[in-house]
């Protein structure tokens, strides 16, 4: 009797019920292996999975969205990477701005923006301390600019409107310091308006012209500055005047000349510029700008009337 006869004698006797049983078991379980792991599927339940292993390891979708975080992961490092590679070169690009500078200066140059930086409520006093000292120069600004650069570049919000006033004060007092007299007498002019009481500002500066200006009367015409004690009678005085006269002496057909220039020089910048219409964040600070600007040139121009019709 060989093995077969046995097994199928064997199947024959056995009763109907554990024959079915048997039959069923055997068909009930298959076997499959994907990406190396071996499960067990039940087709009457969902799985039999192996021992220790989470049922979502074996969803194909799950096992997708991995590989997609996965690749999300690696072009996100890879942005990341760049960007820094970015910041290093603007970085080193800043840097490479004061080399044209002689090292010595450049190390002045720094220790005085951060005695500014540090003197909070006092800079005002510094900032004119160094103008009289001759420190206030081009390279100055160049230091607070590159760390005002790297503060936009880092988004530090209140150090950009710390830098930002500060560059813009330095800037102000090189100019009023490289300005000529005429020039600075308009920027006291108008820094003294307050922005309330137009007419008694005019009358202030009324007072600060006649002040100012020498006498422009016929006495004045025969007796110029540093002739005052030659007798025009006796014709007995001095011939020459004397040498402690200020050179700087500040005529108002000076100050008119140079306020009508600067008048005629502004309104041609002004008439290039175009109307901006829309109302996006930046036209609207450019229009508010042109307004702070118009309100400066009516000053200025109320300015240059008075000095024209100015009597003593």
């Amino acid at each position: 009797m060989n093995l077969l006869t046995i097994t199928s004698t064997s199947i024959f006797f056995l009763p109907v019920s554990s024959s079915s049983i048997v039959v069923t078991r055997a068909s009930s379980y298959k076997c499959t292996s994907s990406a190396g792991l071996r499960r067990c599927v039940n087709k009457e339940k969902e799985e039999v999975l192996l021992e220790g292993m989470p049922s979502h390891y074996y969803d194909d979708e799950w096992q997708a969205q991995q590989r997609e975080k996965t690749k999300e992961l690696h072009r996100r490092r890879r942005e990341e990477e760049e960007e820094e590679e970015r910041k290093i070169d603007e970085y080193r690009e800043v840097g490479m701005r004061l080399k044209e500078y002689p090292e010595e200066d450049v190390i002045k140059a720094k220790k005085l923006v951060s005695s500014f930086i540090r003197a909070v409520e006092e800079v005002e006093e510094k900032i004119e301390e160094a103008a009289e000292r001759g420190e206030l120069t081009e390279l100055v600004l160049m230091v607070i600019w590159n760390r005002l650069d790297l503060a936009r570049r880092d988004e530090e919000k209140d150090a950009i409107r710390s830098l930002d006033l500060l560059y813009r004060r330095v800037e102000t007092e090189i100019l009023k310091r490289e300005a000529t007299p005429a020039m600075r007498l308009l920027n006291d002019l108008l820094i003294m308006y307050d922005g309330f009481n137009f007419d008694e500002w005019l009358n202030k500066c009324k007072k600060i012209m006649t002040d100012t200006f020498p006498r422009e009367d016929p006495y004045s015409i025969l007796v110029p500055p540093g002739f005052e004690s030659f007798d025009i009678d006796k014709h007995h005085g001095p011939w020459r005047p004397s040498l402690d006269i200020d050179d700087n002496t500040l005529l108002r057909v000076d100050f008119v000349r140079e306020v009508d220039e600067l008048l005629q020089e502004v309104r041609s910048e002004q008439d290039e510029e175009e109307n901006e219409q829309e109302f996006d964040a930046e036209s609207v600070v450019n229009r508010l700008k042109q307004q702070e600007k118009q309100q400066t040139i009516r000053q200025v121009e109320a300015l240059l009337d008075l000095a024209i019709s100015l009597k003593w």
